[in-house]
């Protein structure tokens, strides 16, 4: 165990230093301010604060954990070895940055409360983003820094055993639309079929009708796939379905379907299932309760997981609103159009409500790449080496890999004809390392 020394023991130190030390190195940490405590304690300990007690391990504190609501900030962000840091140290500390404080930033979303552009859905955008002005959006930085802060100790404490974690993948599939032509109702079907003629798209047409009569599979209908792939693999796919009402953002089918319920029974047999949060849902609360009273009755248990349309989040209300309705995981956490990690971390982490000054029961999961991204690439062997790259920097820190793909992205389209392919690619990353 890890005792820590500082002057004032808040809930901001108290939920970054537990994100470093315990989920991220396993190693358990507990507090004093008691200088006596400190010094009886003979094994792991360090002191974090304006100056060292004595020869102790030490880092110096910026203060940011010591304060309480936002402050405008003051960030200089420099070169450290392979990465780069802020909020410097000094040199009476061992660590020449702060990495708590700056990974308190980074995780609690400091940037995304101040004011700043948002894109034309209402999302922080990467450009606004420290991580992406700053050049180091690619990395996981704080896992990294964790690593540095744990070499720093080992120094000290040459005989100390440190465990170590393994590297692991978390699948997540994204359900938009389960189906493009059937299950869409009589006017949404005619509709369709008119703006096929109209737009002179005929091939759109000679996919639709053999599918409307059961000749054929729909292109978005990938499930059976899905669910034979799960059996094969023990990790287990987080699926989010969205069955929010028919808007100008959401078009999936409608929850009143026979055939679209009994699919989401079937693939909560084997996967985890979760809400797709609507984007109506994300400005109002009673939609979101509607829409998660809707799942739960569907799958006959809690629904306890979600993820939000066009990975909209509006912080802090769509994490109030998912803990008030006692969803304790969310997987919204990324930017849907970059490769990066975009609370700087590729672990999971509770969500710090910076306006209450408390550690929330929510679990953020961060997700690094969406496959919208590899479609920027146009061969096969172009995106996958852009996906292990993605990966790879995962498996340096050993950390988990978070990635979204959307159940269209197994059709036979030409579109995504690789997509199956680099799906398998991730999922046997935990077996291979130079896949």
């Amino acid at each position: 165990m890890l005792l820590v020394y500082t002057s004032k023991i808040t809930p901001r130190l108290r939920f970054v230093f537990k994100q470093i030390c315990t989920r991220i190195l396993n190693i358990p940490v507990s507090f004093t301010s008691v200088i006596e405590e400190f010094i009886a304690h003979d094994r792991l300990k360090m002191s974090y604060g304006s100056q060292p007690l004595g020869s102790e391990f030490f880092i110096r504190s910026n203060g940011l954990l010591l304060e309480q609501g936002l402050s405008d900030l003051e960030l200089n962000v420099q070169p450290w070895e392979d990465t780069k840091c802020f909020f410097s140290s000094g040199e009476k500390s061992h660590i020449p940055f702060d990495i708590f404080s700056a990974a308190f930033y980074l995780l609690s979303r400091y940037e995304e409360y101040l004011p700043h552009v948002k894109d034309n859905y209402g999302r922080f955008t990467k450009e606004e983003s420290l991580a992406f002005q700053s050049g180091f959006l690619h990395q996981p930085v704080i896992d990294i820094w964790a690593y540095k802060f744990k070499a720093a100790l080992q120094v000290q404490y040459p005989n100390q055993e440190f465990e170590s974690r393994q590297f692991s993948i978390n699948p997540v599939i994204d359900v938009p639309v389960a189906y493009y032509f059937k299950n869409k109702g009589f006017l949404r079907t005619i509709g369709g079929i008119g703006s096929d003629l109209f737009r002179f798209r005929f091939k759109f047409l000679y996919d639709r009708f053999p599918v409307l009569f059961g000749f054929k599979k729909d292109p978005y209908d990938n499930f059976k796939w899905i669910i034979n792939r799960q059996k094969t693999t023990q990790t287990k796919f987080n699926v989010f379905f969205l069955i929010g009402n028919l808007t100008t953002y959401d078009k999936n089918n409608s929850i009143n379907k026979k055939e679209f319920v009994s699919l989401i029974k079937s693939v909560a047999d084997y996967c985890n299932v979760g809400i797709k949060a609507s984007y109506m849902a994300l400005d109002s609360m009673a939609v979101l309760k509607s829409e998660k009273r809707q799942m739960d009755a569907v799958v006959n248990s809690v629904t306890t997981s979600a993820r939000s349309s066009f990975s909209k989040v509006n912080l802090p209300s769509t994490y109030r609103n998912y803990i008030d309705l006692e969803i304790n995981s969310d997987y919204t956490m990324g930017y849907p159009e970059s490769i990066g990690f975009r609370a700087g971390t590729c672990t999971p982490f509770l969500f710090y409500d910076l306006d209450y000054e408390i550690q929330t029961p929510l679990m953020i999961h961060p997700f690094q790449l969406m496959d919208f991204v590899l479609l920027k690439h146009s061969s096969f062997l172009d995106k996958k080496e852009t996906l292990l790259k993605a990966i790879s920097e995962v498996k340096k820190v050993n950390g988990r890999f978070t990635f979204i793909f959307h159940n269209y992205a197994f059709s036979p389209t030409k579109r995504w004809s690789d997509f199956k392919s680099l799906f398998n690619i991730i999922l046997d990353s935990t077996n291979d390392i130079s896949s």
